[in-house]
């Protein structure tokens, strides 16, 4: 039952996010400077360069779609978002999740899509068809350009 000490107590940090493992800190550490990259090669080089650089970041090692830890690279990517100084578009954060997830040995893709009305253009990460770091309809609502 608590006590009027609790309730009056200032709110910690660990009221209001469960507690992560050292090896979660260190991929979200590691996703968060990923983004920073990112950010700088699109920045620096283009787009261009910066799809290159993707199209052509190695895999790995060898693991199946269906390894388990595949969730927790794109929850460390979103919780890195969420760290991070600006806004993390979509195309810097399925870009950091997919590079993450081939040094890991899992053959992720880097989806880029467009719809006409309203215009947007989106980006995702797939695993063997499979959307991972986004919900599977942005592929019945986003008409796919590219993958790498």
């Amino acid at each position: 039952m608590p006590t009027l000490e609790t309730l009056t107590r200032p709110l910690q940090p660990s009221d209001v996010a469960p507690s992560r493992t050292w090896s979660e800190r260190c991929v979200t550490f590691l996703a968060l400077l990923a983004l920073l990259l990112v950010d700088i090669v699109v920045r620096l080089a283009g787009f261009h360069k910066f799809y290159r650089l993707i199209r052509g970041f190695p895999v790995l090692g060898s693991k199946p779609a269906s390894w388990p830890g595949t969730g927790g690279v794109c929850s460390a990517v979103d919780r890195a978002a969420t760290l991070y100084f600006k806004r993390a578009w979509c195309l810097q954060r399925s870009a950091t999740a997919a590079c993450l997830l081939r040094l890991r040995g899992v053959k992720a893709q880097l989806v880029i899509g467009a719809r006409r009305m309203p215009f947007g253009a989106h980006a995702w990460v797939e695993l063997e068809g499979a959307v991972v770091n986004d919900s599977p309809v942005v592929r019945r609502r986003f008409v796919e350009l590219e993958r790498c």
